[in-house]
């Protein structure tokens, strides 16, 4: 469940706007409700000009390009030190293309995912230093190997810093060290990726603006932009604004080929193609083998060898899919065994899963809880391990409240990696929930942009919205919430993976689709009055455009949410047996009859449950009831497609509700 908010909408600002820039009044409005409400702003926001900030206003980028300019000079060997996810690889491919296009002596290297991790490792400096390498320039790595530092200066290897993760207490002590999280950077815009530094770094080399080098660059950093997830705002905004066309139009050979063979259409070509269809591609050639594969697609200039690297990283991406499926299923039914979904901070370990995958997993993982996620995969004594989080709580203070326990990690507030010892992984655990015990509790919130009717939705009003494009991370697409709408007719689709529902309200009937979820998911009937939160757009069949409405989140008409995340936490503790007094929570027995009587005639998804009774008895008190009603044999749990769907199996004997230990226990 997620607590819906509305954003606030000024409809007098939003009319201002639109006249001032000349723009549709309805586009104005969301645009001004997501921080646009100057129109200097909104005109540059929705403007087809790049705009980049100054590259010299990152520390040390000007030492680092001498330094680099010095030995491109003496033709001293350069190695770029990358990393193996899709913003790593960009920027080694960018870096890396424009060394050689210099005519440097220039090689790369990534390192292997499961033989060596992220970051500089020793044996890898070893092995640069025998191949005559003088200097090391790492792009999307670096900020924390202090030592790994260190030790290519006592080789005689001279070290250049190019990263984007927020910095340790400790800053290595290299050449240069660029990275805009540094607390005496004076760079405005601090959300930006590895491959992004790196391209400022280009700039700088080259002594060029961004607005000359992104024409050449463009498709990569793009790439990274969004295969990294940044707020789609600012600087990153034009970054992809510029490289979108360069993707689409195939510029570069590697992309293009693996375009085709992943079968992505190009006149059905948008951003979130990119971010599901290209970047899950770079991706598995490092989750599965070599990152390697990735970078010489994206560097290639021969057509045989790009449709060769293109057809082994697309088989890997389907390899990917099918462990990552076994993976989660096995990490939920872990989850659901040890009762870990009621932690504040689900942690869950594996026997030798897929190093690769486990943050796929986390991701999963999160979204289906609703609450922070660490997998770990356990090998010998060693587990290695990612996470994921929810906007409100930071993962990486989470982690570091409990890094006596790790060997190694890292990260943002939203994902991070660890290494930590088998022995520990139990510690590791209850540290990072006592952290999670004191902060606010919070839940994953779905914005809305505004209350739409179903009246005013056309393919005008579509084709209006995307003046806001592209959307990602930081500029979500926007998200309408249509209430009190009924349901009129389910039907099953595509072998029932997911569904098309029709709604009907006042006089407007309407059609929206529901993507993976079948019709024994789904918690209501034909009748039932809900709430859904959609998308808009269009799809194209046959030659012909069509309206598109998808379901992203649907709820009981009425459902008040405001205090969801506390009665959550609440619930969450009474179940962990946390010491607390729940006397509040304790619910009286004509409620528990009423949850009784509401199933008694028919079978009842749990969610359609909480759902009916939230706003009278409220979230913690219906989910100890049902508690209660399971405790005391009067309801039969069946999980039916991912659901858990209730059933009375006691209609006619009696049950002495003040029996239940539940009870008695939340009573005090």
């Amino acid at each position: 469940m997620r607590k819906w908010e509305i954003s606030k909408v000024d409809k007098q600002l939003a009319k201002v706007l639109a006249e001032e820039c000349d723009i549709d009044p309805f586009v104005a409005m969301l645009a001004s409700s997501r921080g646009y409400d100057d129109p200097v702003l909104l005109e540059q926001f929705l403007s087809d000009e790049t705009v980049f900030a100054d590259p010299y206003e990152l520390k040390d980028i000007v030492k680092a390009a001498e330094c680099i300019n010095g030995a491109i000079e003496n033709n001293e060997t350069i190695a770029v030190y990358g990393d193996y996810d899709c913003d790593g690889v960009t920027a080694t491919a960018l870096l890396y293309s424009y060394l050689l296009e210099r005519n440097a002596n220039v090689l790369y290297h990534i390192p292997d995912r499961f033989e060596e991790g992220y970051g500089m490792n020793i044996t890898a400096i070893d092995s640069l230093k025998v191949k005559g390498v003088s200097l090391i320039i790492t792009v999307d790595n670096g900020i924390s190997c202090y030592d790994e530092i260190e030790y290519a200066k006592k080789l005689g290897i001279k070290v250049v810093v190019s990263d984007h993760h927020l910095p340790p207490e400790k800053t290595p002590d290299a050449e240069a060290v660029i990275n805009p999280h540094q607390s005496d950077d004076i760079s405005g815009f601090k959300e930006v990726c590895g491959v992004a530094v790196a391209f400022k770094l280009v700039c700088a080399i080259e002594h060029s603006m961004p607005e000359e080098m992104i024409w050449r660059y463009g498709d990569l950093v793009a790439l990274g932009t969004l295969g990294d997830v940044m707020p789609l705002v600012n600087e990153n905004r034009s970054f992809v604004k510029a490289g979108f066309g360069m993707l689409k139009n195939g510029n570069r050979l590697g992309v293009k080929t693996l375009l085709q063979v992943a079968g992505l259409n190009k006149d059905d070509f948008s951003v979130s193609r990119i971010t599901f269809g290209l970047v899950p591609r770079i991706n598995a050639a490092g989750r599965m083998g070599s990152a390697k594969r990735a970078l010489e697609l994206l560097i290639c200039k021969d057509n045989e060898k790009a449709l060769l690297l293109a057809e082994e990283i697309n088989g890997e991406n389907i390899s990917r899919q099918e462990i990552e499926k076994e993976i989660y299923k096995e990490a939920k039914n872990l989850i659901e065994v040890q009762g870990l979904y009621r932690h504040r901070v689900i942690v869950v370990a594996g026997e030798s899963w897929h190093h690769g995958i486990v943050g796929i997993v986390a991701s999963r993982i999160c979204e289906h809880y609703g609450k922070p996620a660490i997998v770990l995969s356990t090998d010998g004594e060693i587990s290695h391990g990612s996470g994921r989080s929810i906007e409100g709580f930071s993962l990486y203070d989470a982690i570091n409240s409990a890094a006596l326990y790790t060997e190694k990690f890292g990260g943002h507030e939203q994902a991070a990696g660890m290494t930590i010892k088998r022995e520990n992984i139990e510690a590791f655990r209850n540290a990072v929930n006592l952290y999670a015990s004191r902060c606010k509790p919070v839940i994953p919130v779905l914005k809305l942009d505004c209350k739409l009717n179903p009246a005013a939705i056309n393919l005008d009003l579509v084709y209006s919205l995307k003046e806001l494009a592209p959307f990602g991370t930081g500029n979500p697409v926007p998200v309408f919430g249509i209430y009190g709408v009924q349901i009129e007719k389910i039907t099953s689709i595509a072998g029932d993976k997911h569904l098309k529902i029709s709604f009907i309200k006042g006089a407007v009937v309407f059609q929206a689709v529901l993507f993976s979820c079948g019709e024994k998911a789904f918690p209501f009937s034909k009748g039932e009055i809900i709430d859904i939160a959609v998308t808009l757009d269009t799809n194209f069949y046959n030659g012909k455009e069509y309206l598109s409405i998808q379901i992203k989140d649907y709820r009981y008409s009425g459902v008040k949410d405001d205090d969801l995340a506390f009665q959550r936490a609440v619930y969450d503790d009474f179940s962990n047996g946390v010491n607390a007094d729940y006397k509040a929570f304790a619910p009286e027995i004509d409620q528990c009859r009423a949850v009784y009587k509401y199933m008694l005639h028919k079978d009842v998804a749990c969610e359609n449950v909480i759902q009916h009774f939230m706003n009278d008895i409220g979230y913690a008190k219906v989910k100890i009831i049902l508690d209660i009603l399971k405790e005391m044999s009067l309801v039969d749990v069946n999980i039916t497609a991912n659901t858990e769907i209730l059933s009375v199996a006691n209609k006619g004997g009696k049950v002495k509700l003040e029996d239940s230990k539940i009870l008695k226990r939340v009573r005090g």
